[in-house]
């Protein structure tokens, strides 16, 4: 149940590097909203997250597309609420059941400005 729930709708790749080189590929879930891109960090520990706030270029595999994107990382507690009602409406009872098996009380939203590759 919980491999549908993450990966029975629409889900990204998103390329992050760190300063000293290597790469990071997370899978996340992804919302549109407000002319941009908005996509999650189940928490402020998150690898990804830390590569963004370093070096806020990345590559976003969507729909076989590469994109490259610039992104912000949008503070709490607005950021939060803006991506949990994002991904709520957009991924439903998933988002729901994940909700149930995974603590993102502190995520964090990443909205992202992307263009073609």
């Amino acid at each position: 149940m919980t491999w549908v729930a993450l990966e029975g709708r629409e889900v990204v790749v998103v390329h992050t590097h760190r300063a000293d080189g290597p790469a990071h590929a997370t899978r996340t879930w992804v919302a549109d909203a407000d002319g941009a891109t908005w996509i999650e960090a189940a928490n402020p520990d998150r690898p990804f997250l830390h590569d963004l706030a370093d070096r806020p270029q990345l590559e976003l595999e969507r729909g076989g597309a590469v994109l490259r994107c610039r992104a912000s990382i949008v503070p709490n507690p607005a950021g939060h609420r803006r991506i949990r009602d994002l991904l709520a409406a957009r991924y439903g009872w998933a988002d729901c059941w994940i909700g149930l098996v995974a603590d993102t009380r502190r995520s964090v939203a990443v909205r992202l400005e992307c263009g073609d590759a």
